[in-house]
């Protein structure tokens, strides 16, 4: 037994080494590229529709005449491309408002500062282990491509991953309907978490559902009376066209079968059976509302970014936190963090195929566990 023990301490040891050193080196780059050039992120382009909302309306924070302008002022030389414009939802424009008050190189500290204290956030809710062993998953999550890419580019994937963490622990303390408020946070960016309500939903939590239908239309309806009829058209045609870009395909379904028509028939399809999956193991505990949802989410979601995969690692911590659970299932969460980690050098099949697995290895899964937390009532 105190060799096992040694063993054991040994491997965290050598985990919580490479994790720091990881971490280390992609803050180290992360520097280095804001460095070699301040506007080359996503906040350029959040700050700049921010300035717009305010100087124009809201309803002109798609007019890429106008964000063409307030890029140039901010002395940023980026030209609107079909990659470099603002396409995002209303609310990531709002967030940045208090930030135009700022110089822009401010502003991005402060931002950066936000993602990292919704990383931190996320981590102390949901991370698993105990003492010392839940730093080791702070500095892995820092050390993980698609988290550090997503700080780099200051998206607000992070922010969304706070959202659904926090659902969860509101979830687990008893107060179902503000857990369905902080999904409140899904209006920054849709497609990472877009099951969990209906998971909520099949999964028996209603409350939590119908708190997640008040935020989420709430924000919805504000966002709609502010930008206006002429201002959804244009958003609808923007992301229409963004919809027809090949790399915000790539690490999709369709981006492997070449097929959009019949890309969204399978998609819908694994939403469905991640869906089946939740109702199938919504007894085993609060963590089974979310984890079908968020690795089936994730390649049933018709666009998709390297930094949209820090949902992946979010399904891994809760994961971890279940009981009991098949001991090589460890491999299988390091296996799909590596397949993630190398994405630019073999591209996203084996992410796409490892969640798929995810799936099927979870349909295998008795329905029912004696040490499964008991559910919140309806």
């Amino acid at each position: 037994m105190g060799g096992a023990q040694y063993r054991r301490n040994l491997a965290i040891a050598a985990g919580a080494v490479a994790a720091i050193l990881f971490a280390a080196f992609d803050l180290y780059q992360w520097a280095q590229a804001y460095a070699s050039d301040n506007f080359h992120n996503d906040l350029t382009f959040y700050y700049a529709a921010a300035k717009i909302g305010l100087s124009h309306g809201w309803q002109s924070i798609y007019d890429l005449r106008l964000q063409q302008e307030a890029l140039d002022a901010l002395g940023s030389r980026i030209q609107i491309a079909e990659l470099a414009r603002y396409i995002s939802p209303p609310p990531v424009a709002w967030l940045a408002v208090p930030l135009t008050l700022l110089p822009f190189q401010a502003a991005y500290l402060v931002w950066s500062a936000l993602l990292l204290g919704a990383l931190g956030w996320t981590w102390y809710l949901t991370a698993p282990g105990t003492g010392r062993l839940r730093l080791v998953y702070l500095a892995a999550a820092v050390g993980w491509l698609p988290v550090i890419y997503g700080l780099q580019l200051g998206q607000p994937g992070l922010f969304v991953a706070l959202g659904v963490a926090g659902c969860y622990a509101l979830l687990r303390s008893g107060r179902p309907f503000w857990a369905g408020i902080a999904l409140g946070a899904l209006v920054l960016k849709p497609q990472l978490a877009f099951l969990v309500p209906p998971a909520l939903l099949v999964g028996g939590r209603y409350r939590a559902f119908w708190g997640s239908v008040v935020a989420i239309g709430v924000l919805a309806l504000i966002a709609a009376v502010l930008v206006g009829p002429s201002g959804i058209a244009t958003y609808q045609e923007r992301l229409t066209f963004a919809a027809g870009v090949p790399v915000n395909r790539e690490l999709t379904i369709a981006g492997l079968i070449g097929n959009v028509p019949v890309a969204r028939v399978i998609q819908v399809l694994l939403a469905i059976w991640s869906l089946v999956l939740v109702y199938r193991l919504r007894r085993r505990g609060h963590e089974w509302i979310f984890i079908p949802v968020l690795v089936g989410g994730l390649v049933a979601s018709p666009y998709l970014h390297l930094d949209d995969l820090v949902m992946l690692g979010l399904a891994g911590w809760l994961y971890l936190r279940t009981s009991p659970r098949p001991g090589w299932s460890w491999i299988a969460v390091i296996a799909l963090v590596i397949a993630a980690e190398g994405i630019p050098y073999w591209g996203p099949w084996p992410v796409i195929a490892g969640d798929l697995l995810a799936l099927l290895l979870l349909s295998l899964m008795p329905r029912h566990t004696a040490h499964a937390s008991a559910p919140v009532p309806a």
